[in-house]
């Protein structure tokens, strides 16, 4: 899906594309130390973009990502540099 997105974007904006826990290619921690819900998911994922030092950033939704980065935009709404919605597509 991003074989040809990335490339597209990479010329001006820097990219960053974490694998949630148990997804793509990271670790998968057993469910006994790990809570996979989407909360969870959202604190690990915000812990990562403070580590990286990310303060402002766009984010890209889809999928099981989605539920995570909306929780991660309403936790700090301030960190959210941008909104690619047209004012048709809020109507």
């Amino acid at each position: 899906m991003f074989r040809e997105l990335i490339p597209a974007l990479s010329g001006r904006s820097r990219i960053v594309a974490p694998d949630l826990p148990g997804f793509g290619q990271s670790d998968m921690p057993p469910r006994d130390v790990f809570s996979y819900t989407f909360a969870k998911l959202a604190e690990v994922i915000e812990r990562f973009t403070e580590v990286i030092g990310l303060v402002r950033f766009s984010i890209y939704v889809f999928d099981y990502g989605a539920p995570t980065g909306f929780r991660l935009a309403v936790s700090h709404p301030e960190r959210i540099s941008a909104n690619h919605f047209t004012e048709r597509q809020r109507l």
